[in-house]
């Protein structure tokens, strides 16, 4: 994953030497500032997947504990830019500010590490938070010396059409919309379409094929889990969407 950040963070910089900008204003500004967005697509789907209710202490812990990290690790990125070709022209009028906020973020990222998931699930977040804890370390670290490349690394983006043109049942942060998709086609008619994490999440939570057979079938009748067969009370909270009989309230 911090591989990932590396190089998706590098090709992002990349993007703003060599693109192109609406207006002379806009494109002055990002050249001397370079903001960079970094951020999520598929958070809910890969909760789901795991086998955490979005709407839950555990899910939230685990959703912390990526965001510093990859916000960590793209900062500590940046820092490397700025020693190879150079921080960013605003930044030394903004070296104070800017290095008293990202020491902000990592004293935020220290008060985490109490926040331990469930390690039947194959992921805590405490192994996440320290792997983000070093990557803010080295970001300051780098930074103190050689400035940053970016004034601002990560952003909670809406990804709707990127998201799906990566195959994502989840968008940006958000959790599913529906369990159900109704997808209309070219030559008329529509589709219905299944969340395709919904099986991958009742293999994690212990289901067998037969049984996930049927709560997928169930829901793909139902539009939701509400007594699909099988399928236990206690894990229905993995499946609750934005809209539905189990709506995550606002």
């Amino acid at each position: 994953f911090q591989r990932a950040v590396e190089i998706v963070f590098t090709a992002m910089d990349l993007s703003i030497t060599f693109g192109d900008f609406p207006t002379e204003k806009i494109s002055r500004n990002t050249k001397t500032f370079r903001q960079l967005g970094i951020g999520y697509a598929n958070l809910g789907a890969l909760l789901m997947a795991i086998g955490l209710p979005y709407d839950s202490p555990e899910g939230q812990s685990v959703a912390a504990a990526i965001t510093s990290l990859m916000t960590g690790a793209a900062y500590r990125r940046s820092a490397e830019l700025a020693e190879s070709v150079g921080a960013f022209d605003g930044f030394l009028r903004n070296r104070d500010a800017m290095t008293n906020v990202l020491r902000k973020h990592a004293a935020a990222s220290l008060e985490r590490t109490d926040k331990i998931v469930d390690k039947n699930l194959h992921i805590n977040a405490d192994e996440i938070i320290f792997a983000a804890n070093r990557e803010w370390e080295s970001a300051l670290k780098l930074g103190s010396e050689a400035g940053w490349r970016n004034s601002q690394a990560s952003l909670l983006a809406p990804t709707g059409t990127i998201g799906f043109m990566m195959d994502c049942d989840t968008t940006g942060i958000e959790p599913d919309f529906s369990l159900v998709k109704f997808k209309k086609l070219v030559g008329g008619g529509s589709m219905q379409i299944v969340n395709q994490t919904i099986p991958r999440a009742l293999e994690r939570l212990g289901y067998s094929a037969d049984e996930r057979a049927k709560i997928v079938d169930y829901i793909r009748e139902h539009g939701n889990v509400v007594g699909a067969p099988a399928l236990k009370i206690e894990d229905y909270a993995v499946f609750d969407c934005a809209v539905g009989a189990r709506a995550i309230a606002p």
